[in-house]
């Protein structure tokens, strides 16, 4: 999917009380004080309000989407409730917008499996975090490969899992990329969807504290 579908898709979905997501990598992430975090697919924000809170002034929050639309509301709710310990940043995750070795902490809900290269998408969260950063994602597998005809079918795409992949190709990308400590710490029971099976689990981990290249 472009960008000009994603903008279109989600920019609709923006105005509408839908939920966009799969899981919630929030609760299990701990934002601190003086944290600096981003949240990868940040939508209208919501998540990105909330850490801002946690992590208070003297910390910050970056929120990532690609989505006109969803940007637009994100920073419009940042300013209705007055929140100025953030900043919402259009961008693919593929080629992250955000500085090397930033972040303490990075979340993300159901977003990474929309993307085509998923292991530039991990090598980029590594890159944006700080050595003994950590990330919180959930996100959708799947039981077996997706078929083709899926990949692009508007209400696939919409329910998250066109994108998917099977779960021990999900976790040979964080072990390809370096995380440690990589823990899946909740996953629902599978269901069916199309002619697949998938399931949706969030998976914690941590780039290396050492002074190696990794």
């Amino acid at each position: 999917m472009d960008t000009l579908e994603i903008n279109k898709r989600y920019g609709e979905l923006a105005e509408s009380s839908c939920c966009l997501s799969c899981g919630g990598a929030i609760n299990y992430a701990e934002p601190q004080a003086n944290e600096v975090c981003v949240d990868l697919g940040c939508g209208r924000g919501n998540d990105v309000l909330r850490m801002a809170q946690d992590v208070g002034q003297s910390g910050f929050v970056y929120g990532v989407d690609i989505s006109d639309g969803m940007l637009e509301k994100a920073k419009a709710n940042a300013n209705k409730f007055g929140v100025t310990n953030v900043k919402f940043v259009k961008s693919e995750l593929e080629q992250i917008e955000i500085a090397d070795k930033q972040a303490d902490l990075i979340i993300s809900n159901c977003t990474i499996n929309h993307a085509s290269d998923k292991l530039k998408v991990w090598q980029e969260i590594h890159r944006i975090l700080k050595k003994g950063g950590r990330f919180s994602v959930s996100d959708i597998y799947s039981l077996e490969d997706v078929p083709e005809e899926y990949k692009n079918d508007p209400v696939a795409v919409a329910e998250c899992w066109a994108g998917s992949i099977r779960k021990d190709l999900y976790m040979n990308i964080l072990e390809k990329v370096g995380f440690v400590d990589v823990n899946i710490i909740e996953e629902s029971q599978p269901y069916d969807k199309g002619k697949i099976t998938v399931a949706s689990f969030t998976v914690v981990g941590k780039r290396k504290n050492c002074g190696c290249s990794n």
